[in-house]
């Protein structure tokens, strides 16, 4: 019996020592004496090793729904194009090209000799531009063929976009360095919302201002013989209206590089676009000055493509537009392969948001703000201190409870009790869980159901002491019986949290995991650590008469 207890002794001190040394464990360093001399550094510790919520440390709440219908709409109007340029250069006659409704595309014709090529043309382009290679269908009704795109399709697009969206923003996010930021889906899978809880953010505004900035990235090729700039639009149209091809290949943008401002006529195929952004980053004008510029390097397709159209194209100009503007239209000098720059008058700030726009690459659809709300860090720390005075006001509660009805028995439960509570914080460390307000609410549950486990076996071996059965039996027979009734309560509860961490939303979750936390500890301690201290006091002597419970 006394190895059995020695052996159960020491795993209870060994992970007590290491659910300690994760609670207030130093970051980044090996532990110093100041760690456990120095108050203010074993809060500092904690503070660093428990990551508080939005709700306890302060910081934005932004609720976002993709606008993802735009997707459908771009992907449309890109076939659009595609469908004029591919009749025209096949000198096939059509009378308009048009998209009639999201996600379908009408093409009238003077006759139908041509439908069945015009057919397995543009359904073959159209699906080329989709993920998956397939979800546009063509009817012939009159004069016209109406292409559509499957609805199965349109909804794979939306939620692609949604991800897409998902991860852009935490790429955005995460370049500011915020502590723990959650990002996540919000409400039913058809409403396509995004939740963002930036806990500590003081400059919500510029990260609202990243979040909408668009990265529309494309390097066109500049008209031939054109200028650079024209000094009024125009101008521009008249000669894009001479450029072979017709005007429809065409587009006039808006032009501005230091001080120079006009307008430029570019062909409407981009050479490589953001999409084939591999990386980008600010530094300073390479000429000096107080300007910055935005380095970029292209992927490999890119830049296999853009070093074949470089080559091709020495003398002539390319043109870098960004949001529809152009910022420069340099002379090819000679072939460029994966790297280029942009300049521009920007300042260091606004490169470096840039370069990070680019970098995380373009939103796939706009987002629209449905909720916002900021909580001061005042409001925080109230939180944490009416949390932590009702924790410790219910602790001590119950401990004076157990003890008084429990007497010396009591002490068993208050030391289990407090070594579920160490458990439970080692837990949210290791796991990287976020502390809510409703977390602390899951602290205190855990607190009851800790006790009531307690009460359960107690209340069992008083049961059996009141059969006339001696203590050592009585609390042999007392665990035994409560065993069963514990796990079922836990895995019930347990059951339920994990159904709330998985349909809830943030605040939700925290109290869920905090929860789930507590209860599994609990499960250790008032089997394993409360019989301990039972078999300890019993083996104190050879024959134990009475038990103080």
């Amino acid at each position: 019996m006394g190895t059995k207890i020695r052996n159960r002794t020491i795993a209870i001190l060994v992970v007590t020592l290491i659910g300690l040394y994760l609670i207030f464990k130093p970051q980044g360093r090996w532990p110093a004496a100041k760690d456990v001399t120095s108050w203010a550094q074993v809060k500092d510790n904690l503070s660093k090793n428990i990551h508080l919520g939005l709700d306890l440390k302060g910081g934005s709440h932004l609720l976002m729904q993709v606008e993802a219908d735009d997707v459908i709409k771009d992907y449309t109007q890109k076939n659009v194009d595609a469908a004029k340029n591919t009749l025209q250069q096949k000198t096939w006659p059509f009378n308009d090209v048009s998209a009639t409704g999201l996600g379908q595309i009408t093409v009238t014709v003077p006759d139908r000799s041509k439908n069945s090529d015009i057919i397995s043309e543009l359904q073959t382009d159209f699906n080329n531009l989709m993920p998956n290679g397939t979800g546009w269908k063509a009817n012939e009704i009159g004069n016209s063929i109406v292409f559509t795109l499957d609805q199965t399709e349109q909804n794979e697009l939306r939620e692609r976009a949604t991800a897409q969206a998902m991860q852009i923003i935490e790429q955005r996010v995460n370049a500011f360095g915020l502590s723990e930021p959650t990002i996540q889906r919000q409400g039913s899978s058809d409403t396509y919302e995004i939740l963002l809880e930036m806990p500590g953010m003081d400059d919500p505004e510029r990260v609202k201002n990243t979040l909408n900035a668009d990265s529309n990235l494309e390097l066109k090729a500049v008209a031939k013989s054109t200028e650079v700039p024209y000094p009024t639009k125009d101008a521009a149209d008249a000669a894009a209206k001479t450029q072979p091809g017709g005007p429809g290949n065409y587009e006039v943008l808006p032009f501005h590089e230091g001080a120079q401002n006009g307008f430029v006529v570019l062909e409407k195929t981009p050479v490589v676009t953001g999409l084939d952004m591999r990386d980008a980053s600010a530094t300073s004008a390479q000429y000096g000055g107080e300007n910055y510029q935005i380095n970029f390097s292209l992927t490999p397709g890119g830049a296999a493509r853009f070093g074949k159209w470089t080559g091709e194209h020495v003398q002539d100009r390319l043109a870098i537009e960004l949001n529809n503007e152009v910022k420069s239209a340099p002379v090819i000098q000679s072939q460029i392969n994966d790297r280029g720059e942009i300049t521009g008058s920007f300042t260091q700030q606004a490169a470096q948001d840039l370069a990070l726009v680019l970098r995380s690459g373009a939103l796939p659809a706009k987002v629209k703000y449905l909720e916002e709300r900021t909580v001061g860090p005042s409001l925080g720390a109230d939180s944490i201190r009416e949390g932590v005075t009702a924790s410790v006001a219910g602790l001590l509660a119950v401990m004076l409870f157990m003890l008084w009805y429990y007497r010396l028995s009591g002490v068993n439960a208050v030391l289990a009790l407090l070594m579920n509570l160490v458990l439970l914080l080692a837990a949210l460390v290791v796991f990287g869980a976020t502390l809510t307000l409703p977390g602390i609410a899951g602290v205190i549950l855990t607190i009851g159901m800790a006790v009531d486990s307690n009460v359960l076996i107690f209340e069992r071996i008083r049961e059996e002491l009141r059969n006339g059965k001696v203590v050592a039996s009585a609390v042999d027979l007392g665990f035994g019986k409560a065993f069963l009734t514990i796990i079922d309560t836990h895995v019930t509860t347990i059951v339920s949290a994990i159904f709330l961490f998985v349909f809830g939303t943030g605040p939700i979750r925290g109290f869920a995991v905090t929860l789930v936390a507590g209860l599994v500890a609990n499960l250790f301690t008032a089997i394993f650590v409360s019989r301990t201290i039972f078999m300890w006091h019993l083996n104190r002597t050879a024959r134990v008469e009475t038990l103080s419970i």
